[in-house]
């Protein structure tokens, strides 16, 4: 298959790069992409972490995945994000595929693993909930879309059960973003002056009132 114009220039930027350097290694696995994301990812990783892509000559991070690698930053760290996922909770299925690279072609999607590692945090999700997800990407290969609707399936499901809870979690967020508005109009108003001092504290007061309202 003719090489894109994103691979070539990739492939220019390796040219009298050392082949053991980290700098080579990214560019390498963003040509394996399709096969070699977690590779990808951990070395994303470390780039961003440590901001290595400075000692290249980038100012940011999206400027190196943009300008050197040809990612987006947004994949660029669902890429880093689901690897370090991996790392952190499932320890022992990515030692698996490190140490057996010659399955590649059937290890999940980052998207999906990313969706995973997002229904780790949610709180409609319970131990077994997370145990199914979790089948569902490694054993059955689920592709993003798929788990996507299996997650909004399960959350739909708990809220069923407890409907009180979800309208809980509706005001609650209705109030946050009351809050988040209150709060920009009182730094508008504080820096035009437009109101007295007393009905700033009077904003101030709701504010306050409104967060422990959350809280509580």
């Amino acid at each position: 298959m003719e090489k894109t114009k994103t691979i070539q220039n990739i492939e220019r930027k390796m040219q009298g790069l050392d082949e053991n350097s980290l700098r080579y290694k990214v560019l390498r696995n963003v040509i394996n992409f399709k096969t070699s994301w977690i590779e990808l990812g951990q070395s994303l990783y470390s780039v961003w972490k440590d901001k290595l892509y400075r000692d290249w000559g980038y100012l940011t991070f999206e400027a190196y995945a943009s300008k050197e690698i040809g990612v987006r930053k947004e994949t660029a760290m669902k890429l880093l994000r689901s690897y370090y996922f991996l790392e952190k909770e499932e320890p022992q299925y990515l030692k698996r595929e490190i140490s057996d690279p010659s399955d590649a072609a059937n290890l999940p999607g980052y998207e999906a693993v990313n969706l995973l590692r997002l229904a780790k945090n949610k709180k409609e999700i319970d131990d077994s909930d997370y145990e199914s997800l979790k089948k569902n990407v490694f054993e059955k290969g689920k592709d993003a879309r798929d788990v996507r609707k299996d997650l909004t399936t399960l959350i739909r499901q708990r809220e069923e059960l407890d409907p009180q809870e979800a309208r809980d979690k509706r005001k609650s967020a209705a109030v946050k973003r009351v809050v988040a508005t209150l709060k920009a109009l009182k730094n508008d108003i504080e820096i035009a002056k437009l109101l007295p001092s007393s009905t700033i504290k009077d904003i101030k007061d709701l504010i306050a009132k409104l967060e422990e309202e959350i809280a509580g």
